[in-house]
């Protein structure tokens, strides 16, 4: 069985997103608590940090270039700099309680983003979608931390997590792509890692990072567990497919609101690791807007 390996020399503190640029051969991801997008070349090892003044929960690539962001206070289009061009909305939560977390682009180009709910006191984050004409609006709620987003290869399901309740949803979609009523798809026990960032495979198949599981674990469609691949380091945060031929798996891990014993025990919490499968992953569609 292959085995995790590191990107390249680098350590973040909670990295997020990691969202693969085919055309550039390119990983981009967030470091969520540093206020960052990176950009990581493959052929050419160029590191480059895109810089904001709040927290970028989640992002996607846009077809007319540059990113469309998930700030603290609100969702952004910005250039292919990172800076802020136009705002699309602001957060329909109370951004002092909850910021934006996972996010990503639906298969006809629109952009999801959720939400943390910060007091973890009751479910009170939500799932948003910005439509191709900018127009925003929230598409599901009870929610405590908002993840796993992530769309079957016949666009007729989507899947999300909410992390901190242990649970995986699914939720099917109309041939516009619009969602019907979400389903319960599988719960975890406790002690057994949490779902977390997740992608689709050509399959079917969802992987998901089991944060707190020290490892990553790919599901049939039937929500079966087929593979699980371990990691040296307690908590991924997401996963994505990549290169040449879709078959490198992106990994995310986080070293957030860990003490500095378990930091020196684990250094590559934090880091970013690749894994070789054998089934291609689906391409992450870019953002499409349309304006007049």
């Amino acid at each position: 069985m292959n085995k995790p390996e590191l990107l390249f020399d680098y350590v973040g503190h909670l990295p997020e997103c990691p969202t693969w640029d085919h055309d550039e051969q390119a990983l981009y991801w967030t470091d969520i608590l540093e206020c960052e997008i990176h950009r990581f070349q493959l052929h050419s090892g160029e590191h480059k940090v895109f810089s904001f003044k709040e927290e970028p929960g989640c992002f996607a690539l846009r077809e007319n270039g540059g990113f469309i962001v998930a700030l603290r206070s609100g969702i952004w289009l910005t250039d292919a700099q990172g800076q802020l061009e136009t705002k699309i909305g602001d957060n329909p939560n109370n951004p002092a309680l909850a910021r934006f977390n996972d996010g990503g682009v639906d298969p006809v180009g629109r952009f999801w983003a959720g939400t943390y709910w910060g007091p973890r006191d009751y479910n009170g984050a939500l799932l948003c979608r910005i439509d191709n004409d900018l127009h925003m609006q929230v598409m599901q709620c009870d929610i405590l931390g908002a993840n796993g987003l992530a769309f079957s290869p016949d666009s007729r399901w989507m899947y999300t997590s909410d992390t901190p309740n242990h649970v995986i949803y699914r939720t099917p979609l109309n041939a516009q792509g619009e969602p019907g009523l979400r389903q319960v798809w599988k719960t975890f026990p406790c002690g057994n890692g949490r779902p977390d960032g997740a992608a689709m495979d050509s399959e079917g198949c969802y992987w998901s990072a089991l944060f707190d599981g020290w490892c990553i674990a790919r599901f049939s469609p039937q929500g079966e567990i087929l593979e699980e691949y371990a990691l040296p380091v307690r908590c991924p945060t997401m996963v994505c497919f990549g290169g040449p031929e879709m078959k490198t798996l992106f990994i995310t891990t986080t070293r957030e609101n860990m003490t500095t014993q378990e930091c020196a025990a684990y250094p590559l919490s934090g880091a970013i690791f690749t894994l070789n499968v054998a089934v291609a992953g689906m391409h992450k569609p870019k953002f499409k807007e349309i304006t007049q």
